[in-house]
């Protein structure tokens, strides 16, 4: 019998469970969601110069978006915990706000303080991590099978895990798909690549929307790594860099420690 195997699920498309999983033939016993309290509180309405403040009622409004995460590693059948990424500015009536909300839709969510505590501070977390893994209620199965035609597997994805209500695409990009699937490719698993930001293609659209248009307006074959990439809205596929790099502010003091890290 193999160890049991926790996961971070940190995508909205399950790309871990839905690629990688399925080609290396794992099955993950447990899941984390990491989730952050400023975070819910944008996804509530609140402006990033004003997340410091504590805002319980927005909190709660962007909930919906923790609370669609939690569904979502659930349709892979697999077992989750909330660990909340603690933040200084994070007040004890807003924590308790989001282990309210997750204890009502059947998970548990513990405060982690590894940045402050180091891991001191992220016990809790490991120990409900292990009973997860161990309680033997994982039955891990990818969203769809290999056999489906690729332009359904998108729409799969979008519906089941963005709730999208239609997915659109021009006849170049499903002619592409067709022809890709008469050249041996139809097996292969699909990646969406979308805004990070909301379920939908609008980074604007916040919390957990439902029947929203995903617009595929490209696809690309990964033949390489093993997949089919449907491109969505306006999205960068190589990764942004700041105009300044962080290494050019952290330096040593004459004391020698160091300084601007954060």
């Amino acid at each position: 019998m193999s160890s049991p195997k926790p996961v971070s699920a940190r995508s909205r498309g399950g790309k871990f469970f839905d690629i990688k999983c399925r080609k290396a033939g794992l099955k993950p016993d447990a899941a984390v969601i990491v989730a952050t309290i400023r975070a819910l509180k944008m996804n509530g309405g609140v402006k990033k110069d004003e997340l410091s403040a504590e805002n319980v009622e927005a909190l709660n409004r962007g909930a919906a978006n923790l609370g669609r995460h939690i569904a979502n590693v659930r349709k892979f059948g697999v077992p989750v915990v909330v660990a909340i990424n603690h933040f200084i500015t994070d007040t004890d009536a807003e924590v308790e706000a989001v282990k309210d909300y997750v204890s009502r839709h059947g998970a548990e969510a513990i405060l982690c303080r590894h940045w402050a505590e180091g891991s001191a501070g992220i016990t809790d977390l490991a120990h409900k991590v292990v009973e997860l893994a161990e309680s033997g209620q994982a039955d891990f199965a990818p969203l769809y099978g290999d056999d489906l035609p690729l332009m359904e597997k998108i729409e799969i994805v979008a519906s089941k895990i963005y709730h999208a209500g239609e997915v659109t695409a021009d006849k170049g990009v499903r002619d592409q798909l067709k022809a890709w699937e008469a050249a041996g490719y139809g097996k292969l698993p699909v990646c969406i690549a979308k805004t990070q930001y909301s379920f939908s293609t609008d980074p604007n659209l916040r919390g957990a929307p439902e029947g929203h248009v995903v617009h595929v307006r490209e696809v690309r074959l990964s033949a390489g790594a093993g997949f089919i990439v449907a491109i969505t809205g306006e999205i960068m596929t190589m990764p942004g860099l700041p105009s300044v790099p962080a290494a050019e502010r952290i330096h040593l003091n004459e004391d020698g420690v160091i300084e601007g890290l954060f």
